[in-house]
């Protein structure tokens, strides 16, 4: 007669429970997967999935009880490292859409904003605009596919344990957070340097001729420069957006090392 202990019980619940807890945190902080557009159930459900694939490769688990102590400290660590992973990606986004900030700010579009689905908000509009670019070129380096491969193969760089995780990695994620303004003023500067100088021209023409309502002529002048501008570079955006992917992915393998060491 077969028989199943309450012991082979538990270790298959935390065969699949605690993978399932890390691939479950990367699509609740990646930006793409933890799009609003993207329903919770068919997140689950895609977790569930990877879950069940990636459980038979996983080197052996702990004999531990997924309820005990140790169990629960084990699914935090495991919702923490994939929380984390999709963070570092959400912060390239974060500096895309600062940048776009930063540009509808000196054209005078800080005001109108639209609602982002992305975000369940209202987001100036050319942010939005920036960032929905970004993403379809993440999308087209097939970097959805670059998160899930990082977060199966760190099972086999951070096997699952009850050993706290590297505190350098706290620490490599929060110096990590200063590129995103780094990132936004590099990715904003041609368009800002272009109005400035616009701006600068249109405070001489004022001087010149006191009489020139500035409202009236600034305004379109500055929009119709910020949207010229804008046009001439975004050309140059996939091969920035491209390297800073590269940059990503190294980024993460050094975190991955961090996070092993204990």
């Amino acid at each position: 007669m077969f028989t199943v202990s309450q012991a082979q019980i538990e270790l298959w619940l935390g065969l699949f429970w605690w993978p399932f807890l890390r691939i479950f945190g990367l699509l609740l902080s990646d930006p793409f997967y933890s799009s609003r557009s993207i329903s919770s159930p068919v997140r689950v459900a895609l977790a569930i999935l990877l879950a069940m694939l990636v459980s038979p490769l996983l080197p052996p688990l702990p004999a531990i009880n997924v309820v005990s102590p140790a169990g629960i400290l084990i699914a935090v660590n495991q919702l923490m490292i994939g929380l984390m992973i999709g963070f570092v990606a959400r912060l390239l986004f974060t500096a895309v859409e600062l940048a776009g900030h930063l540009i509808g700010l000196q054209m005078g579009l800080s005001f109108a904003t639209a609602y982002d689905p992305v975000h369940a908000t209202q987001v100036p509009i050319v942010a939005q605009f920036l960032s929905l670019v970004t993403l379809l070129l993440f999308l087209s380096m097939n970097g959805h596919l670059i998160m899930i491969r990082v977060v199966v193969d760190s099972f086999t760089q951070i096997p699952i344990d009850v050993r706290p995780l590297g505190a350098d990695a706290f620490r490599l994620v929060a110096e990590r957070g200063a590129m995103v303004f780094r990132l936004g003023m590099l990715l904003s500067l041609p368009v800002v340097g272009a109005l400035l100088i616009a701006n600068l021209a249109i405070g001489v023409m004022t001087r010149a001729a006191p009489q020139l309502n500035v409202f009236a002529v600034g305004f379109p002048l500055l929009l119709g420069i910020g949207l010229g501008a804008l046009y001439l570079v975004l050309p140059y955006y996939p091969p920035y957006i491209d390297s800073m992917v590269g940059d990503l992915t190294r980024f993460l393998a050094k975190l991955m090392g961090a996070l092993a060491t204990h």
